[in-house]
């Protein structure tokens, strides 16, 4: 209630009123007024400053207050009325047996006002005993025939409505008025504040005061005086502590009138309406709380008298979140738990939506039902689609808690666990490694396990889940990486671990060697019908091995052995933990297996390694197939199977495939999944020359798996990935800021570190400084060798290294470098890694360069890769131009040269006497000459002649746009200048023209 001292803001009106009603009662007119309003609004304050004006003027006063302990007392408000008139009334009253129709003491009252007014004030009328709520009744009938007004103040809703305060002909002549105080606006706070704490609060303040007590006048002093306590001045930066205050009030006033409510019914449908009240109406609320003989109005009035329970809008009456949780701190935990179990079954029962049930289940016992883990199950999914992932882990741990299977609680487990990487990594691995230990967990749960732990960068997972005996995960006999591998058909009775290793290829490399030497490779890469005539035994071999499993159980014990060595690849790839003590050696792929997730692995062994091209595109194909034994597929070799593929220059199938994998993930609502698919799909784009597909890609992840929440073996490949897309995009600032910040020692250790050293390799590229760029790029390459990469599709060190060793002077290490990767891109066999090989060579040899230009594009002009294509095409141009003897017509400007001058009169560009020979033909043979430029060229602008030649050559517009450094706009306005000069209505027939009938 408010205390006795808090000032009367906003009461203008009411006072008026009030002051009105005391003069008119002087004159002897009667009045009755009741003043309502929620519990704190000052009503008995009104009524108290009410009567010290009557007695100021004159007129005697007569108080009462009603309580609820005095509810069930007879005559309890009577006798504190009549008590300063006759001592003994209360005596009679309480003792005296209760006569029909009798009204003790009214005559005497009545007759008594004849000779001076009166005012009775009565508080919290909502309290009264029956007694005298009709004690005070016969007294309005009777108000006209006396100069006498009854003052009174209530809560809103009585638990008898009294009848005189709805106006009714009972009350005869008397005025009858009623006063609903309605709560402080932001000015009477902002007064409060200047009263109570001396000065004047500022703007945030004074607002969150007023939002967090709702403007009750009792609310706002009590947490005004308690904040000037502690010393602080009413500003901005004391909000936070202001409103713990006021929960602490607001908690403190609920516990006073939970203490004062005597009713054990009421208190239970209290206890109900606070677990419930917004999913049940009131009378399942009253259902929930047990058989009782109270009528619901009744019960109804009672809570609202409380000040516990109010009513919003038209709408059932609710709690606040405060009020509800002091009505329930006050039950015992068991009883809690108990009440929320049956609020949950009736809420099942009549069909609440999931969530509320599964809020209920949050803080229930447990039920035993299955219906409560669908429930939760359901909940989790709703509370993931609205992005609360705290909520959905909250349910799912709930769901532990009922009776469940075996194998369905390892599920359960898992889907938590996939949340929890984002959320809380360290309790999803503790939860994740105890599946992978597990000897009950279902079929394909532990290879899971370990592939969710290998998306959230736990290595130790894939070790973990190896069996310490032998012959169970590996092969038997331990893997020898310096015995070569023997060609089948040899004959030799090899070991089955060093026969593994020859069907897999020399795509595993031994630890530690260099494969970037041609005495490392084998005679597979020359005989590649021998791969595949080997593939095909294997397939073969493989059905007989099945055929000869007849249990079911143990096939799938042998398709999980062969997923977990799989996995062990991978986290040997992404961290090297076999050179720390005690660490055994990670075996080498099976041999014979029909798992997809074998075959995806083993093609990014291969393109790793730069061998077996067909094999690997053919491998990674084979990891999106279904499983026989209908294992659930992994998502980790799918990753590394799409990486192979965009190697192998399949990037729009690699695309598709990452589709897939996209909507799989959304639809099991594993977010690190979908980090990591748009994070390697972002790769896909920037070589394909992306960029900004690729930054929004990276942003979708960064909101999927926030960069604080990425596992530090992951950070330099995203970090090299959006360094890459900043600078491709145009903002060089962002790319240097990313360049700069530090990464987890923890980075350095891990295979994806090469990435961002390349990356910041580019970027000192970019900025002219080529002593930098060569030691990143050298420190690139160390690092891809130590992993045993040296496929240059991987990324192409060896070139950039070499370009920059050509700029510091260094034209021997420079041919070296190109050298090498020309033989080990032609060794891989795309048209892209070769092209990029091809300009690189290009770029630093002194002989032949536009040759070799010519046949880098050439190359290109069949790859994805049309970045590489455009520079070849613009490196291209500036060669011919610098040809004195050969000057063509093509006025494409280069990076480094302008383009002033660069066209002679009447040459088209991409049209010269001889076109570029094919890659590996001498120039002059197989030279057919192209058509003569049509009339209109000559009238082009240098500009249009740039942009005409690359939109001829397939670039899109923003690539075009990219390239020469301007907008989009300006190349739609270029395109148009050349379309109209030429007489033409495309691109088909600008091709055409550059092209020639034949394609070129």
């Amino acid at each position: 209630m408010a205390p006795p001292d808090l000032p009367l803001f906003e009461r203008d009106r009411e006072q008026a009123v009030l002051s009105a009603v005391i003069g008119e009662l002087r004159s002897g007119r009667p009045a009755l007024v009741t003043v309502t309003g929620e519990p704190g609004l000052g009503q008995n304050e009104l009524l108290r400053w009410a009567a010290g004006q009557a007695r100021d003027r004159g007129v005697h006063v007569l108080a009462a207050r009603a309580t609820s302990a005095e509810h069930e007392l007879r005559y309890g408000v009577v006798a504190q009325l009549l008590a300063p008139e006759d001592r003994d009334i209360a005596t009679r009253l309480f003792v005296a047996p209760q006569r029909p129709g009798g009204l003790p003491g009214l005559n005497h009252l009545l007759t008594a006002c004849h000779d001076r007014p009166t005012l009775l004030v009565v508080q919290d009328v909502q309290w009264l005993d029956p007694a005298s709520l009709r004690w005070l009744e016969a007294l309005a009938r009777r108000l006209p025939r006396a100069p006498l007004a009854l003052l009174t103040s209530t809560t809103g809703t009585a638990i008898d409505r009294p009848e005189w305060s709805v106006g009714t002909p009972l009350t005869g002549l008397a005025s009858t008025i009623e006063l609903a105080l309605p709560p402080l606006t932001t000015s009477g706070v902002s007064a409060a504040v200047r009263t109570v704490c001396g000065v004047p609060g500022d703007t945030d303040f004074t607002h969150a005061l007023a939002q967090a007590t709702r403007g009750v006048p009792a609310v706002v002093h009590e947490v005004l005086l308690r904040f000037t306590r502690t010393g602080c001045a009413p500003r901005a930066e004391h909000v936070e502590h202001l409103r713990a205050l006021t929960a602490e009030v607001v908690g403190d006033h609920a516990a006073q009138a939970l203490s004062e409510l005597r009713d054990p019914v009421a208190v239970d449908v209290l206890r109900a309406l606070a677990v419930c009240g917004d999913l049940l109406d009131f009378p399942l609320v009253c259902t929930l709380a047990g058989l009782h003989p109270v009528p619901e109005a009744r019960l109804r009035a009672t809570l609202m008298a409380s000040g516990l329970l109010t009513p919003r809008d038209g709408s059932p009456p609710g709690h606040d979140a405060v009020v509800r949780a002091r009505i329930l701190e006050e039950m015992p935990a068991a009883d809690r738990a108990d009440l929320y179990a049956r609020a949950a079954r009736l809420a099942q029962r009549v069909a609440v939506a999931d969530q509320g049930i599964a809020e209920l289940l949050l803080r229930a016992r447990p039920v035993g039902a299955p219906w409560a883990v669908a429930t939760l199950r359901r909940g989790f999914a709703a509370a993931l689609r609205s992005g609360r992932r705290d909520r959905a882990t909250a349910y799912l741990a709930r769901a532990l808690d009922e009776p469940l299977r075996s194998e369905e609680r390892a599920r359960v487990e898992l889907q938590l666990a996939s949340v929890q990487m984002v959320t809380a990594p360290t309790a999803a691995e503790r939860r994740l490694h105890g599946l992978i230990r597990s000897t009950g967990t279902g079929t394909g749960l532990r290879s899971q396990a370990v592939d969710l732990c290998l998306l959230g960068g736990d290595t130790r997972a894939a070790r973990l889940a190896q069996p310490t005996g032998p012959g169970t995960l590996g092969d038997p006999a331990p893997c020898d990486a310096d015995v070569p591998a023997p060609r089948r058909g040899s004959g030799t009775g090899s070991p089955p671990g060093r026969r593994a290793r020859a069907v897999a290829g020399d795509a595993t490399a031994p630890r530690g060697a260099n494969t970037s030497d041609p005495a490392h490779r084998d005679g597979s890469d020359e005989h590649p019908e021998r791969t595949a005539t080997a593939d095909n035994d294997a397939t073969v071999s493989e059905r007989d091995e099945l055929a000869t499993v007849g249990d079911r159980h143990e096939l799938a014990t042998v398709s999980e052995r062969h997923e977990l060595i799989a996995l062990l690849r991978v986290a040997r790839f992404l961290r090297h933990e076999e050179t720390c003590p005690g660490v055994p050696p990670a075996p080498a792929l099976p041999e014979h297996s029909h798992s997809p997730a074998v075959a995806g692995v083993r093609a990014w062994e291969h393109a790793m390694a730069g061998v077996h091209l067909e094999a690997s595109r053919r491998l990674a194909r084979a990891a999106f197939a279904p499983d026989p034994g209908g294992r659930p597929p992994l998502v980790t070799p799918r990753l590394f199977a799409c990486r192979a593929l965009f190697l192998t220059d399949d990037g729009d199938e690699a695309e598709a495939h990452l589709a897939t994998l996209l909507n799989e993930a959304h639809r099991q609502r594993a977010a690190i999944a979908i980090a990591h698919v748009l994070a390697v799909r972002a790769d896909l784009h920037l070589r394909h020359g992306r960029p900004d597909a690729a930054a929004r890609d990276l942003a979708a992840a960064e909101a999927e798996l926030p960069p604080a929440r990425l596992h530090p073996l992951f950070v330099p490949y995203w970090a090299s990935l959006n360094l890459v897309a900043d600078l491709q995009n145009g903002r060089p600032d962002r790319a240097r800021e990313i360049a700069a910040r530090p990464v987890p020692s923890l980075s350095e250790e891990c295979a994806t570190s090469a990435y961002l050293l390349f990356a910041r390799g580019v970027l000192a590229r970019s900025e002219d400084d080529p002593q930098r760029a060569r030691a990143y790029f050298r420190a690139c390459g160390r690092w891809l060798l130590h992993y045993g990469c040296v496929n240059p599709a991987v990324l192409p060190w060896r070139s950039l290294a070499a370009e920059a060793a050509h700029a510091l002077g260094d034209d021997a290490e420079a041919l070296r470098l190109t050298r090498e990767e020309v033989r080990l891109a032609a060794r891989w066999g795309t048209r892209s890694a070769l092209g990029r090989a091809e300009l690189g060579l290009a770029v630093v040899i002194r002989e032949n360069r536009t040759e070799h230009f010519r046949a880098a594009v050439a190359t290109l002009s069949e790859s994805p890769a049309r970045t590489d294509y455009t520079r070849a095409v613009l490196e291209l141009a500036s060669a011919e131009s610098a040809e004195a003897e050969r000057r063509t017509a093509l006025a494409l400007t280069s990076r480094r040269a302008s383009t002033a001058g660069g066209v002679a009169p009447g040459r088209l560009p991409g049209f010269s006497q001889a076109p570029p020979a094919p890659a590996g033909v001498p120039p002059g043979r197989g030279a057919a000459p192209h058509p003569r430029p049509p009339a209109g060229w000559p009238a082009l602008s240098p500009a249009e002649h740039e942009t005409a030649l690359l939109a001829a050559s397939g670039l899109a517009n923003r690539e075009i746009a990219t390239t020469l450094s301007v907008t989009t706009r300006a190349v739609e306005l270029r395109l148009s200048g050349v379309y109209r000069k030429l007489r033409i209505r495309g691109r088909e027939e600008l091709r055409a023209l550059r092209y020639g009938p034949e394609g070129g």
